[in-house]
């Protein structure tokens, strides 16, 4: 349904911490100029934990507009509690995303089961195909991908976002899917070898300062041309790891201000970027081709 870089945006917020639309619109011009696949809006990386219902709904309105149908924009509509996930998910379809993303339930520790019947009901009563999004990292319960290959068969779940890093779970889950169900790396690092294993593409923090960049080595990562996809990975490799020196999305936030792209804001508990980090950062950006 979707495949190449697709962005986990950052969301833009003044000083203040107020949500900054002017340059989520400029954010989202420039995506669509540099070629980024498709935007994914209020996930961890756009701090979906401290925007509430009406923010949320508001950043996904403002993104499908600005994008105008040259982008396709999937929204982050987890939740620990299915019945909120369901709601979160039909207020994203209102406001225009044309697909879920769906983070395993954290905090809770669900069995197999209980995230195979939590995904199931999103699916059958969210109106929105759901991507699914295993990353153990944050939510501590690991959907197997036994599970993940039973979910597949559900009507309405369309791929998955695996970000465990673990390149072998994409051979093993394409190879039980039903047809058509994709897989994407939520892992950075190691997307370049799982697209050449077969996922689709990647949701990339690293595109968020690189985007042009991340398309391109995923352009040919998905034609099969290693080599290619190597070159331009490895000029990515210092940012794949240093946006991640603190926790997500503290040090991309501080790179798009940076180079100029938002202000500085992020809100508690997430705190500006430390300034033992900075040098760090802004050799991974210049080894990227990148100045400020």
């Amino acid at each position: 349904m979707f495949q190449g870089s697709m962005v986990a945006l950052v969301t833009p917020m003044s000083d203040a911490g107020a949500v900054d639309h002017d340059a989520l619109e400029r954010l989202v011009e420039w995506h669509a100029d540099q070629g980024t696949d498709a935007l994914v809006v209020v996930g961890t990386t756009g701090e979906s934990p401290t925007l509430d219902a009406d923010e949320a709904a508001a950043v996904i309105a403002t993104s499908v507009r600005e994008a105008a149908g040259r982008v396709p924009v999937i929204a982050g509509t987890g939740s620990n509690s299915t019945a909120h996930a369901i709601a979160l998910t039909r207020a994203a379809k209102a406001a225009g995303a044309i697909a879920a993303l769906s983070v395993v339930p954290y905090y809770n520790r669900p069995t197999q089961e209980g995230m195979y019947r939590h995904f199931r009901a999103i699916a059958e009563q969210g109106g929105l195909p759901v991507i699914l999004y295993n990353v153990p990292g944050r939510t501590v319960a690991d959907l197997a991908p036994e599970t993940v290959v039973r979910l597949s068969r559900v009507p309405g779940i369309v791929g998955i976002k695996e970000a465990t890093g673990e390149v072998a779970r994409v051979g093993r889950i394409l190879a039980g899917a039903t047809a058509g169900f994709e897989v994407y790396s939520g892992d950075d690092a190691s997307a370049r070898e799982a697209i050449l294993a077969g996922a689709r593409g990647v949701i990339s923090v690293t595109a968020n300062v690189a985007p042009k960049a991340m398309h391109e080595m995923c352009v040919a990562a998905l034609a099969g041309r290693a080599t290619e996809a190597g070159a331009l990975d490895a000029a990515l490799a210092p940012l794949h790891h240093d946006l991640f020196c603190e926790a997500n999305p503290i040090p991309v936030k501080w790179a798009l201000w940076r180079m100029g792209r938002i202000p500085a804001g992020i809100r508690l508990p997430l705190t500006p970027l430390d300034a033992a980090y900075h040098a760090r950062l802004e050799t991974a950006l210049a080894q990227a081709g990148i100045r400020p």
